[in-house]
């Protein structure tokens, strides 16, 4: 009863949006309706107008049979909602609320039999973007807490989760031919940070966009400076397979993470009338001296842009301990952070104008260090994710 009552608020909450604004399912994204309108001067505008509204709610089933640990069969869901207001035609004030209990790479909120509604969908409810946006001409200069703004090679999460956001100032430029993004961050500005010690992160990427005969390539470089990780306690409370030493009963990072990354992208736009994409990344972490190496390849074919339309993507991703600060890597794929390697195949389905359905499914292996419950070995880990989700 209580999940037939909380659907029918989110629907209800869905049904007041004035407007549709399309963005993709990873993460949304604001767009104007009307270009010609918008390039009004804003003091010409009336105020609702300058109001643009987004969101989306995903219902989703989920399994997940570890060998380490017990098996977890649930229902779950995410409501996004945010808004965007012109306060002039370059200046913008963003703000966006997901569900998950302040969760920094999840949305997702389970159903319990013991939880009122009101735990489900207002208690949960948080800011993950309040800030200033600016643009003048190809640059973005964004204060506040945003997300990211990092270009990642098909979606990849193998640095970042498709959730996370940044605390603090960032720059982007972008054209036809290259995007330059810089940024300075303090991740433990997160609501659920328990870090002691302030962490600062420095932002640095490079892409290059090249034009082929019959295909575009994106050739990419990052630079991910974490300061203030080495012996401070645990970002989250969990170390989500990164080293950790214990000092005086206290658990504290082993490592700081300084990380490089690289990736290629190669997009063809029509192979037997369906667009292809393949791509590959590594990332480094420069102030580890072990287990401190990461790659994933990936291939998609498809778009679901239009109604009937379908994509498919498989991925195969090996993260080794100290690779990336798993904190914020993905979320999904070995339940979240490093210290192990395996296969997810993502596929999703349009099925109406707002309506997606989507499934994913993880075969992972996970690595000794990251074991629970004293289990000797390897653990296989499977997931599956069975989604459907109406955008607004």
């Amino acid at each position: 009863m209580k999940k037939i009552v909380l659907s029918m608020m989110a629907l209800a909450t869905i049904a007041m949006a004035e407007a549709y604004i399309e963005h993709p399912h990873e993460r949304i994204e604001k767009k104007k309706e009307n270009a010609s309108y918008s390039a009004l001067p804003v003091h010409e505008k009336e105020m609702l107008d300058r109001l643009h509204f987004k969101g989306d709610l995903r219902l989703r089933y989920e399994s997940i049979e570890r060998d380490d640990k017990d098996n977890k069969y649930r229902n779950r869901y995410r409501l996004r909602i945010g808004a965007v207001v012109d306060l002039t035609n370059e200046l913008h004030f963003e703000v966006g609320m997901r569900s998950g209990f302040a969760n920094p790479t999840s949305g997702n909120q389970t159903f319990f039999k013991d939880k009122a509604v009101s735990d489900y969908f207002w208690k949960s409810l948080r800011f993950n973007i309040l800030g200033l946006a600016y643009k003048s001409g190809n640059s973005t200069y964004k204060v506040g807490r945003q997300p990211y703004m990092m270009y990642r090679p098909l979606k990849s999460q193998l640095v970042w989760d498709n959730d996370v956001s940044m605390n603090g100032v960032n720059y982007q430029y972008k054209d036809e031919s290259r995007i330059i993004t810089l940024g300075v961050n303090q991740p433990t500005l997160e609501e659920a940070s328990v870090a002691k010690d302030d962490v600062n992160l420095f932002v640095a990427q490079y892409v290059q966009k090249i034009k082929l005969d019959a295909a575009k390539l994106n050739l990419g470089a990052g630079l991910y400076y974490y300061d203030g990780f080495k012996g401070n306690t645990r970002l989250f409370g969990s170390r989500k397979g990164n080293s950790i030493v214990i000092v005086n009963g206290e658990k504290l990072y082993a490592n700081d993470y300084h990380l490089v990354e690289g990736f290629a992208e190669l997009q063809f736009k029509d192979v037997f009338g369906m667009p292809l994409k393949v791509a590959a990344g590594v990332v480094y972490n420069m102030a580890a001296s072990n287990d401190n190496f990461g790659y994933d390849v990936a291939i998609k074919l498809g778009k679901a842009k239009n109604i009937n339309d379908w994509q498919v993507k498989y991925s195969y991703t090996d993260l080794q301990e100290d690779a990336t600060l798993g904190a914020y890597s993905d979320s999904d794929n070995f339940g979240g952070g490093t210290a192990a390697k395996g296969h997810a195949i993502r596929a999703k389905y349009k099925a109406g104008k707002n309506l997606y359905l989507a499934g994913s499914f993880f075969f992972n292996t996970i690595y000794q260090s990251n074991v629970k419950n004293n289990y000797v070995g390897e653990p296989d880990y499977e997931r599956v994710q069975l989604d459907m989700i109406y955008k607004f």
